[in-house]
């Protein structure tokens, strides 16, 4: 897969450097089950902390949603 560039907001959160799809999806979930966000009722769901939610845009996400507001913020 080709490496791709994160934004500045994604970024914070998996780094600068450009990675594939792949691995930034996998990025991102270390950061959710590193802080403790996956909502403890739903699973699907993710609460968005600070960082999070300069890319959802929302408090909360299913973890289907993450993945296409991930790719808006990719390049």
């Amino acid at each position: 897969m080709k490496p791709m560039t994160p934004s500045k907001d994604l970024a914070a959160v998996i780094g600068k450097t450009a990675v594939p799809r792949t691995e930034v999806t996998k990025k991102v979930w270390e950061y959710i089950k590193k802080n403790n966000l996956q909502d403890a009722a739903n699973k699907r769901m993710i609460n968005a902390d600070g960082k999070l939610k300069k890319i959802f845009k929302k408090d909360q996400v299913s973890m289907f949603e993450m993945t296409k507001l991930i790719s808006d913020q990719l390049s």
